[in-house]
């Protein structure tokens, strides 16, 4: 397992932290004066995947936060879906009239990537990338309201990281279901496959998107693209690729643990499908997590130690939970309790005690 578990980096950790507060973001000095505008929209009225739009749009910003990305980013991020877009019937500002609002509130510059990330094709964008369309300068051709269009280098590295940091706040099974084998998917009939619409579904964390991610990730390697951002902190800074079939295992197997459908006379079954798990997908971090949780219940604090560091680490590159049945901020606080104990060496021996688990005071 050793060298698949992640190394604590504090000073990824502390950032992490200090985004918990809700107030990180009005309190943030670049995007702040920024956040009644949106808010004024009635974003927090919104439905949008497991959340509200509010939801989507704050958590998309803190993971590009977390990525140490330049202003501009972060800008998009916070702003990203607000003219609307085919994947998304919700429109903020007014494309024809309030584009000048805008550009008075985060510049021309990051208006210009807004409004082109609304209007574009978000789908093939995906499909040329995955393809193999990439110039050797970075660039993309593309079309764009029907006409050929080539989008820049520096577009296309802002997109692609924007992309990931959007994928990871929003997507879980019920997405899987309804866009079977997107980026090229087919449209089902919702009379047909009905079960598949019923929302939210079981909350299966995704089966191929983190490899989606990781793809995206790796491109921002390309000669015409590597060093136009800072690289995102995940998948070992964008060197390894997730397979599909890797993905699809592990998530199969976390969540037949998670819902316990597998022999629980003993813990060396669960424990197996875990490591397993993990193993196949080591780029996310809660099934280390209740890894470490097992071994803390076992008393194996070395281990425990080691799986919870790790988890830790993940969860707070992410800024988004992989497992969407519990925000982010939960497993981040849930990670540290079981660092902390492992550490200490102590952990509940009674059930009632564990509802009682906390950090010890600063």
């Amino acid at each position: 397992m050793d060298q698949i578990l992640q190394k604590l980096d504090e000073s990824q950790l502390k950032r992490a932290i200090n985004l918990l507060d809700d107030e990180w973001l009005s309190d943030d000095h670049e995007l702040g004066p920024v956040v009644p505008l949106v808010l004024s929209r009635g974003v927090g009225q919104d439905w949008h995947k497991a959340g509200t739009f509010r939801h989507h749009l704050i958590g998309v910003t803190r993971t590009l936060t977390l990525w140490q990305q330049p202003l501009h980013v972060r800008q998009l991020g916070l702003l990203h879906s607000v003219y609307g877009n085919a994947h998304v019937d919700l429109m903020k500002f007014d494309i024809k009239t309030e584009r000048g609002r805008l550009q008075e509130a985060v510049g021309v510059e990051a208006e210009r990537l807004i409004h082109l990330f609304c209007v574009m094709s978000r789908t093939e964008f995906l499909r040329e990338l995955f393809s193999g369309k990439l110039n050797d300068d970075g660039s993309l051709p593309m079309t764009l309201n029907g006409q050929p269009f080539v989008l820049e280098a520096k577009d296309v590295a802002v997109f692609i990281v924007t992309t990931m940091a959007d994928i990871c706040e929003q997507w879980y099974s019920w997405q899987d279901d309804i866009y079977m084998g997107y980026p090229d998917y087919q449209p089902q009939s919702a009379q047909v496959h009905w079960p598949s619409a019923l929302w939210p579904g079981p909350m299966r964390p995704t089966t191929y998107r983190v490899g989606h991610m990781s793809r995206l990730a790796n491109y921002l390697h390309h000669p015409g693209l590597k060093g136009r951002l800072p690289q995102p902190p995940v998948f070992n800074s964008g060197t390894q690729v997730l397979a599909p079939g890797d993905e699809a295992s592990a998530s199969s197997l976390y969540w037949s643990v998670i819902s316990q459908q597998h022999p629980m006379m003993s813990s060396e079954a669960t424990q197996a499908m875990l490591e397993q798990a993990i193993k196949l997908n080591p780029w996310v971090g809660e099934p280390q997590l209740i890894l470490a949780q097992l071994h803390l219940t076992h008393r194996n604090f070395e281990l425990a130690q080691e799986c919870a560091a790790s988890g830790v680490q993940l969860v707070s590159s992410w800024g988004n939970s992989w497992d969407k049945r519990i925000g982010w901020d939960a497993w981040l606080a849930w990670g540290r309790v079981l660092l902390e104990s492992a550490q200490k060496r102590v952990w509940p021996e009674h059930l009632n005690k564990l509802n009682n688990v906390a950090l010890s005071p600063e």
